[in-house]
């Protein structure tokens, strides 16, 4: 399912609030892990986590996350899910070991 395919987010300011909780605790663990990740709140788009691994500077994601009928996930760029948002230990660990270096 891609994020084009969820159900649509009916764009209140519970469900924005529920975007930034979300990639703010994603973002805590990502530089936990040693990654850099940096908030972006655009004008008039979802916001995404900007996730880059200062050892390597060209390996860089740009993670969303979106609610669908089974709840709320974390999404690739790529509009591939990585891991529910209720597990972000599980998609801090799949972000961190798509941008490793080895």
């Amino acid at each position: 399912m891609t994020p084009d395919e969820m159900a649509p987010d009916t764009g209140t300011a519970a469900s924005s609030a529920t975007r930034l909780d979300y990639l703010e605790k994603l973002g805590d663990e990502l530089r936990r892990l040693g990654l850099s990740a940096r908030l972006s709140v655009p004008r008039d788009g979802a916001p995404s986590l900007h996730v880059m691994n200062p050892a390597a500077s060209v390996l860089t994601e740009n993670i969303l996350v979106e609610r669908g009928e089974d709840g709320w996930w974390y999404w690739w760029s790529w509009a591939e899910r990585i891991a529910s948002a209720d597990d972000v230990g599980a998609a801090a660990a799949r972000v961190a070991a798509v941008l490793a270096v080895d």
